[in-house]
């Protein structure tokens, strides 16, 4: 008898190993998202950045695991585009609205400006003490060439209809009406990144005047501003929350079929005038990009 009872714990066990580990009961399973990058609309294969359609799946699918009570996302991105931010951030709050599933914010290096507006979305925002957090504000940066082309004998033609078409162009001297149109659209953009804190954060935040100058804290002096909820880690955290058992699932993108594209496959002679464009877009992308972490010492 005692023989059988053996086999049948056994037989159990090893059915139970061959399940999904989401689908065993002998502790929550918790989907875990890693959103990394600058915040933009374009990048690569071998530039990836967070945009809507590069991180929709991944909460898709995380928010798709029934039985999990919540979704962690652990952020670290220095900020970038605010739609993107802001579409981010609603696809989030939509999901964790309708699937009814909690969602903790975990910070990494950093969430600042459009990756602090991602961390909204949270239910719970937690930091490591040394996180950089904050930085609510805007900010718009180009570069200007008004001479460039005169110095290298080319002659730019521009037909335009309506006298504003050319509004902050980069081979003109620049204008101060052009300069005060865009402080005002930056004024507006700021007023809602600012209306999006208080409705998040609500009574928790204090009462300091460079609270939303765009300046940036640790994770330590976060959490007294109100910014942040608790210091700890993602495995920690969890695991007080949901007990030792609790186990935590990553989801990643999907690789194709093939494996991601590796540097260098495209096809000799490929190189065309749209792809030289497309590469020369990527590169100004990329130093946007270096610029955005390195002010935040990164």
């Amino acid at each position: 008898m005692q023989r059988l009872q053996r086999a049948g714990v056994e037989m159990a066990g090893f059915f139970r190993k061959l399940m999904p580990k989401r689908f065993r009961r002998d502790g929550v399973t918790i989907p875990a998202i890693r959103l990394h990058g600058a915040i933009m609309a374009g990048g690569s294969p071998l530039r990836p950045v967070l945009n809507l359609a590069t991180v929709a799946p991944l909460l898709e699918k995380a928010f798709s695991v029934k039985e999990a009570p919540a979704v962690a996302i652990s952020i670290n991105s220095p900020g970038g585009s605010p739609v993107q931010s802001r579409l981010i951030y609603q696809r989030i709050r939509d999901l964790a609205q309708e699937k009814r599933k909690r969602v903790l914010i975990f910070v990494e290096d950093v969430a600042a400006s459009g990756g602090y507006m991602i961390a909204l979305a949270g239910d719970e925002i937690i930091a490591d003490p040394t996180s950089i957090v904050g930085s609510i504000g805007v900010v718009s940066g180009g570069f200007g060439f008004p001479d460039l082309l005169k110095k290298i004998g080319v002659e730019r033609r521009v037909y335009t209809a309506g006298e504003n078409k050319v509004v902050l162009d980069p081979f003109q001297p620049e204008k101060e009406r052009d300069i005060e149109f865009l402080k005002g659209l930056q004024l507006e953009i700021h007023d809602i990144f600012i209306q999006m804190v208080k409705s998040r954060r609500g009574s928790l935040l204090a009462d300091h005047p460079d609270l939303f100058s765009g300046l940036f804290w640790t994770g330590q002096r976060g959490q007294e501003l109100g910014l942040v909820d608790a210091l700890g880690d993602i495995r920690g955290e969890v695991k007080k929350r949901y007990g030792e058992k609790a186990r935590l699932e990553l989801i990643q993108p999907a690789r194709s079929l093939f494996g991601r594209r590796q540097p260098g496959a495209a096809v000799a002679g490929a190189i065309t005038g749209p792809l030289v464009a497309s590469a020369a877009a990527g590169l100004v992308e990329a130093v946007e990009e270096r610029a955005l972490w390195a002010r935040f010492g990164l």
